[in-house]
């Protein structure tokens, strides 16, 4: 083979390198924007409304649903249960998907049924979930929750979000209402009696002053602090 053929024969094989690695790419590429499977997340909810009563334990979750990949998917059903508690806990199963996050008395029963996640899209629902048989009555406590999700194209329930549902804050259980669910804050009525019991612990000293040597803390004033002068 001369010299002049060996050229040819080695930019043929280059070109053809080139060739299949752009095919490579392209497909690739299709598969990645068009045909991959994406998965579900949600967020933690900053509120919900709960309901205690008898033997009724009903919780309303809003919730943002986020499909990472360009095909849609599919959710069949969801369920709510607490991984840290006694197995006799049955979870709360999915009962209604109401329209907003306040209960009230002119809402339109709206059953559960299976809904689409677009590609690449988000959506917000309310999730509405009761406990079965008096399967769950909360505490005045955080509880470890867990949503649980069937989707189409997997088999079998798969954890969506676990969070800290704060029970502790449904302060009126007999009435279906809406609670935050961030950590209880101190009012201040309950600050100036943390104070008073501060300063009253350190009156037992004889006086007045911490055993370090620190100044005692003045109880905080309702009004503006003055800070002429």
């Amino acid at each position: 083979m001369t010299a002049t053929d060996q050229a040819v024969s080695s930019s043929l094989t280059g070109a053809g390198v080139v060739s299949i690695c752009a095919l490579l790419f392209t497909v690739a590429s299709f598969w990645w924007l068009n045909a991959r499977q994406g998965r579900l997340k949600a967020w933690e909810p900053h509120s919900f409304a709960a309901i205690v009563h008898g033997s009724t334990a009903r919780l309303r979750l809003p919730l943002v649903l986020h499909n990472t990949g360009p095909k849609p998917i599919v959710v069949q059903d969801l369920i709510l249960t607490f991984p840290d508690e006694p197995a006799s806990h049955l979870p709360l199963l999915w009962v209604s998907s109401p329209s907003r996050l306040q209960p009230g008395p002119d809402e339109e029963a709206k059953l559960p049924a299976g809904f689409v996640v677009p590609g690449r899209e988000a959506q917000q629902l309310f999730i509405e979930f009761e406990a079965p048989f008096s399967g769950f009555i909360p505490e005045a406590r955080d509880y470890k929750a867990q949503i649980q999700v069937r989707v189409g194209h997997r088999k079998g329930w798969r954890p969506l979000l676990t969070f800290t549902l704060r029970a502790a804050n449904i302060i009126d259980p007999d009435r279906y209402t809406v609670y935050n669910n961030a950590p209880v804050e101190l009012t201040k009525e309950d600050q100036r009696r943390a104070d008073a019991a501060l300063l009253e612990l350190l009156e037992e000293h004889g006086d007045g002053s911490p055993p370090d040597g620190r100044r005692r803390r003045d109880p905080p004033d309702d009004g503006d602090a003055d800070t002429s002068g």
